[in-house]
């Protein structure tokens, strides 16, 4: 396998297709092509639905001691591996290097490191009934398919990956096919780590090959990570052999800002949560509803804090912290909401050109951080995900008032509020319509925290403790301890 092409990996190997259909993946930052990689197609799906079977069973009848200690061989190999694998990244995604080195291997190896220790603690339970009793076990569902997205490339594969295998799965997973590298490269540390052939195996594609995983009867869970449209697919093909379905989707979340909340530390979390990763994460509070009282200082402040800090440029430069959009279509895209704010009547406050970039990334796709005030709750940006660094900044006076707000979307992902008072901190919280919340903070998503979303941003968690409840099925067991009494 040259370094211009990639293949699918399947049984703990490279497997090549029968078609040769490949497809380009570009860097973002400069809109060459890098590499091109090898679709899926049947014959290496069918096989790599075979491999997971024959994985399952090898890998399911060990002892759970032993599986937690060869996943966290895997962490120890992921953790080695940091730089080279963040470098992987910055060229599929387009984010900064400094981000993907701080963040997404190194998360994705805590949650695998999660799982890998509390898989050993696995349990069911007994129930005493008189003479007789029963008991619980948890067992693991068998092959599952894992469905990422482009934004987190190998810290989604980890978040699917270690959970199902710590319960003693086996997975398939399909990256994007915007994104493809990652996985391969986590499929390569799990089988040095001595996870067995089969256990995970990655295909590659776009929708056809994501259909494909959903419908198969051989598949008996799937997890998805993406938009809500889509979600909704996988979920109606998923249905049509009554598969198990987690999905994390999109959002719309707001962030509440008190007249008493510290001004600095609110201008903080609202930065990281619409210019982390260029906007490109679906828990971004792209809605910032900021107390009328101190909205003039807030304003300034994030405005001084934008033209001071941010840096955007090469994302292999450490010194750059904001990168490029993952692709031109998803910029023309976002470039097409900033337009509708304008023609609605927002008023834009930055962003209106960029930077004078490097040459060599002069054909990225690149978007600066843009900022509207003047902004109503039925305005384009206000309503729908842009996935794109596009912070809309509204006032309120009322927390009542500001509550409903906030709670009118079909979106239901994240929330945070902001203020010193802590009955009310709680009080907001515990009425705002969202799976993910964070009081006088935003964004951090540890290992141990459950995450996933109310309404329509999604379905099951993904995280924490919770999540073993997804990559378990419960079996009962009654137990007949003397003679059984019957009419007959």
């Amino acid at each position: 396998m040259s370094d211009r092409l990639y293949k699918n990996y399947v049984h703990g190997r490279f497997m090549d297709n029968k078609t040769g259909e490949r497809f380009p993946v570009l860097n973002p930052a400069t809109g060459e092509e890098i590499y091109q990689m090898e679709v899926a197609d049947e014959s290496v799906l069918n096989v790599a639905v075979e491999s997971a079977k024959k994985g399952f069973q090898i890998w399911s009848a060990m002892d759970a001691v032993q599986r937690s200690r060869i996943l966290m061989k895997a962490v120890s190999i992921l953790q080695g591996k940091n730089d080279e694998l963040a470098r992987i990244e910055v060229l599929d995604t387009g984010k900064p290097l400094q981000e993907a080195a701080e963040v997404d291997v190194v998360t994705g190896a805590e949650v695998i490191e999660f799982f890998a220790g509390i898989a050993p603690g696995i349990e069911g339970c007994q129930q005493d009934l008189g003479r007789d009793f029963y008991y619980t076990r948890r067992e693991p569902l068998g092959v599952c398919a894992g469905i990422g997205a482009w934004n987190y490339p190998i810290q989604i594969a980890c978040w699917k990956s270690g959970p199902a295998l710590a319960c003693g799965n086996s997975m398939i997973f399909k990256p994007s096919e915007e994104t493809p590298r990652g996985a391969l490269e986590l499929a390569r540390v799990y089988t040095e780590a001595g996870v067995p052939d089969g256990v995970f195996n990655v295909v590659q594609g776009a929708a056809g090959v994501g259909q494909w995983l959903t419908g198969c009867p051989g598949i008996e869970k799937v997890s998805f990570t993406g938009e809500v449209g889509t979600g909704k697919k996988v979920m109606t093909s998923a249905a049509t052999t009554l598969k198990d379905v987690t999905m994390e989707l999109g959002g719309k979340s707001p962030l509440i800002v008190f007249e008493d909340a510290n001004i600095d530390d609110a201008v903080s979390a609202a930065m990281l949560g619409n210019f982390y990763t260029q906007g490109e994460i679906c828990t971004n509070c792209t809605r910032v509803f900021v107390h009328e009282k101190i909205k003039p200082l807030f304003l300034e402040r994030l405005l001084s804090r934008i033209r001071a800090n941010i840096k955007m440029g090469d994302p292999m430069d450490l010194s750059t912290n904001f990168g490029a959009l993952i692709s031109k279509d998803h910029r023309d895209k976002v470039l097409a909401f900033i337009e509708s704010a304008r023609q609605q009547g927002a008023t834009q406050l930055c962003g209106d050109t960029l930077p004078d970039l490097p040459e060599h990334i002069r054909n990225g796709y690149f978007v600066p951080p843009v900022v509207f005030s003047d902004c109503t709750d039925e305005m384009t940006i206000v309503k729908e995900e842009i996935f794109g660094p596009v912070m809309a900044v509204l006032g309120f006076d009322n927390e009542e008032t500001v509550i409903q707000r906030a709670n009118a979307t079909h979106f239901g992902l994240a929330a945070g509020v902001f203020t010193k008072d802590i009955q009310r901190a709680h009080r907001v919280i515990h009425q705002l319509e969202a799976g993910i919340c964070w009081i006088n903070a935003y964004g951090n998503s540890p290992a141990q925290m459950a995450v996933g979303g109310y309404k329509h941003s999604g379905i099951g968690r993904e995280n924490g403790t919770e999540t073993i409840r997804h990559y378990t099925q419960v079996k009962s067991v009654y137990m007949g301890m003397g003679p059984i009494e019957s009419p007959f």
